[in-house]
């Protein structure tokens, strides 16, 4: 461990006497927050969210992610990239200069959410692959992690990203409801994964859960995210295991009963998740949280 990494541990010690955790991934520019984007930064910081990275997944989202960098220093930062979704749209440099120059930004401190996603037609595959391709080559050149969505789209994308050999910076495999399958093969390439709410939500016997309860994901390649206004943690949902139910703390279901629902999920989400995580894995919710924002300041580059 560097001298870097020893400061970074003292420094989060608090982890065990109160979760602090850090987000990866929020929509906080969706337009579900342009009424209170106060009250929702605020009630993150009260439930122990320290740090909250807001994602672009457009050309004008990852500007107004940027923006509000600036309207909540250190406590906000933001990711800049065009959502597969959004690929079709990247049609001139001119969308491409305003990107780069987003990205270039210190307070963005990812590239994406970019990737590929073969479930829906709104962009081409083979634009999407161009486009993400292009994303990935910006994240060489700034250095930065790429901030990776992908849907049914496994083999290509990691094709595309042994195309970059030495030079991928790490990537972040966000939002990740996969198979065990799948997850291993990320896992056996170095990547993170990105964990959110959906823990709740994934019912097989060979998703999420098992790569948590057989301690195939190892902690070191965990981040965790709420992906809000998306992937609400159901806590009430019917089958999820005793000894993960029991893991919750009254403190941290009070914030998401209270100020979370499956239309809008809010950052203040967090430690119920971390929670639900350390259940699965039989640890600790304070070795989950210290682990879990140890990557993420290592990994971004995030201040203090």
């Amino acid at each position: 461990m560097t001298s870097e990494d020893n400061q970074i541990s003292e420094e989060l010690k608090g982890c065990y006497e109160n979760l602090i955790v850090i987000d990866i991934g929020a929509n906080l520019t969706n337009k579900k927050y342009g009424r209170d984007l106060d009250s929702v930064v605020q009630r993150a910081k009260d439930a122990g969210v320290q740090k909250i990275m807001v994602t672009g997944t457009s050309v004008r989202s990852s500007k107004e992610a940027l923006r509000l960098t600036r309207l909540y220093p250190s406590t906000i930062y933001s990711t800049a990239g065009v959502h597969p979704h959004d690929a079709k749209s990247m049609t001139d440099e001119e969308a491409w200069a305003e990107l780069t120059a987003t990205a270039a930004a210190p307070e963005c401190v990812a590239i994406g959410e970019c990737g590929l996603n073969y479930t829906k037609d709104f962009s081409e595959p083979q634009v999407q692959r161009d486009v993400f391709k292009r994303q990935v080559e910006m994240a060489c050149e700034l250095r930065k992690p790429v901030f990776v969505h992908e849907k049914e789209a496994q083999d290509d994308l990691i094709k595309i990203l042994d195309e970059f050999g030495n030079r991928l910076p790490p990537v972040v495999i966000h939002s990740f409801t996969g198979s065990v399958e799948q997850g291993i093969k990320y896992i056996d390439k170095g990547f993170y994964l990105g964990i959110t709410g959906y823990v709740c939500k994934d019912k097989s016997d060979g998703g999420i859960r098992r790569l948590l309860s057989e301690r195939i994901l190892p902690l070191d390649k965990l981040l965790v995210e709420t992906d809000s206004p998306f992937m609400y943690p159901n806590m009430r949902a019917s089958k999820l295991p005793l000894h993960v139910k029991d893991s919750l703390t009254e403190r941290s279901m009070n914030f998401v009963n209270r100020y979370c629902t499956f239309q809008r999920n809010e950052p203040c989400a967090l430690p119920a998740i971390v929670e639900l995580i350390a259940g699965f894995l039989g640890q600790g919710p304070e070795d989950v949280a210290l682990a879990t924002a140890f990557n993420a300041l290592k990994l971004f580059g995030l201040s203090q």
